[in-house]
């Protein structure tokens, strides 16, 4: 009996000691590991604020292409102290890192379309090929851009309407931009019949255009046939406007030139 209970207080003693050690042992690593933790939480956030920062210095970077680029570097600093955390507590970290691949392959093939409207959105914010206000077209859509973001742009329709396009559709195609050279050329057209004075026709065009203030006297504007058969001849007029200017424009003259023909005796085919 005295054999037995002096076994078991020799056991209940050791198994105090390897407790007392584990909790010793752990207790350092769970102290550890909440320093770790906090200190790299802090260390994130500073650094990424510093990334914006710089970035955000950068000629041509959007806004939301600094935020990106920001909100990235602070998840990769805080998986990065995680994994550091895990190596406190004896965690095979090189297979937390080959899981954590696998896990990223897996995502991405499964939204892999989604990848690419960011992929697309990072180079649309980078290379500019519209911005905001401004009015493009593309096979697929047309209208003026109201924002740029990661997954899609924003867009509103001549008449009113809201359009969202997949930054995809926008980065794999041509892109038409109206909006983006300080002046753009017009052309109108005027057929006129066979038995016209031409010269007085073209003068009394020219004098049209060139009257207006809205048009750029470099380039000239010009008239010149184009179109020449037996009934009729079409008189093309070229000028060059400031491009908020050309719809404008445009409809004035035609305007004031179906007023100055009909006053000169020309009709118009």
């Amino acid at each position: 009996m005295e054999n037995q209970a002096t076994n078991a207080i020799v056991a209940t003693q050791t198994a105090l000691n390897q407790a007392s050690a584990l909790i010793v042992h752990y207790g350092f690593s769970t102290l550890g590991a909440i320093v770790l933790l906090a200190g790299g939480w802090i260390l994130a956030s500073v650094m990424s604020r510093w990334a914006y920062k710089g970035i955000s210095k950068i000629h041509g970077i959007d806004e939301t292409l600094a935020r990106f680029f920001e909100k990235a570097f602070n998840y990769g600093l805080l998986i990065l102290v995680f994994v550091t955390v895990l190596g406190q507590f004896g965690v095979q970290t090189t297979s937390i890192v080959a899981t954590l691949g696998a896990a990223g392959l897996a995502i991405g093939l499964a939204l892999q379309g989604t990848l690419q409207n960011i992929a697309a959105g990072i180079m649309l914010l980078a290379l500019r090929p519209f911005r905001v206000g401004e009015y493009i077209e593309t096979s697929a859509v047309a209208g003026k851009i109201i924002e740029v973001g990661l997954f899609a742009t924003q867009l509103r329709t001549a008449d009113g309407l809201y359009l969202l396009a997949p930054n995809s559709t926008l980065w794999n195609t041509p892109i038409i931009n109206h909006s983006r050279e300080p002046n753009r050329r017009q052309e109108l057209s005027v057929a006129v019949g066979d038995d016209a004075d031409l010269k007085l026709t073209s003068n009394t065009l020219l004098d049209i255009v060139t009257d207006d203030r809205r048009v750029r006297s470099n380039p000239a504007a010009r008239v010149y046939s184009d179109e020449l058969t037996a009934e009729k001849t079409t008189l093309k007029i070229e000028y060059w406007v400031k491009t908020g200017d050309w719809a404008e424009t445009r409809h004035d003259l035609v305007d004031r030139m179906r007023i100055a023909l009909a006053d000169k005796g020309i009709i118009i085919k």
